[in-house]
């Protein structure tokens, strides 16, 4: 297929935009990558998405599909050729489905908050988010069966839901001055998020922190009309 006919609208720094492109590395899928501008919407986003307005947005042969699981999904299904990013087993997919549900409806929004919370507040969420982990954890060792990622010996769709946070992760611990990722109490997360970001599939596409702390202080800037850091 022709690099043309897939495209990926998206911005670097977005951990929801990288769960496409490690989908689409792991299938070894040639795409054109178009990022898009922070704070303005392209017109092929606008038309792409009209009910979200935001990315990522996978286009393949002009076709448009939406929200990062699903074009995780999308892609396994479309490219069989590639190694399966999801179970062939029903109940495994079912419980894939529910973790990454998990990770963004409760855990990821959790952690977002806790760089601009203060006091009580700020710590029932650290305390949140290290119990999360903690579940996590878990869940890693009963799904890993002692290989190296929640999918075994590849990266599936947990590892993709959960290693594209983790970026903003290492943000959160560095600049909330923050300790989440614990070797003492998650042994296993801290291993595999090592083992997550060496994979080929990933390793051109993680953003780094200091790079991502950057964007974040752009992104606070922007919001508040304040003059933007300089790169």
């Amino acid at each position: 297929m022709a690099k043309n006919d897939v495209k990926l609208l998206g911005i670097w720094a977005s951990p929801f935009v990288m769960r496409a492109r490690i989908s689409l590395n792991i299938k070894s899928v040639n795409y054109e990558f178009l990022e898009e501008t922070v704070g303005s919407k392209s017109e092929l986003l606008l038309q792409s998405n009209p009910v979200h307005k935001k990315v990522p947005v996978l286009i393949h042969g002009d076709k448009p599909i939406c929200e990062s699981l699903v074009i995780v999904q999308y892609i396994d299904e479309v490219w069989t050729s590639g190694p399966s990013i999801l179970s062939a087993d029903h109940y495994d997919r079912a419980i894939q489905r529910f973790w990454a549900a998990y990770l963004d409806d409760k855990w990821f929004p959790a952690m977002r908050r806790i760089r601009g919370a203060q006091g009580e507040e700020r710590q029932e969420l650290v305390d949140q988010v290290v119990e999360g982990l903690a579940l996590l954890e878990e869940a890693f060792g009963k799904y890993s069966k002692g290989k190296a990622f929640f999918g075994g010996d590849q990266i599936g769709f947990i590892d993709i839901a959960f290693g594209s946070l983790l970026g903003w992760l290492r943000v959160t611990e560095k600049v909330g001055e923050v300790k989440l990722l614990d070797e003492a109490k998650t042994p296993g997360l801290v291993k595999w998020a090592d083992c997550f970001c060496a994979d080929a599939a990933v390793k051109s596409v993680m953003p780094e922190t200091e790079k991502l702390i950057e964007f974040s202080k752009f992104l606070m800037a922007k919001m508040k009309g304040a003059p933007s850091p300089k790169n």
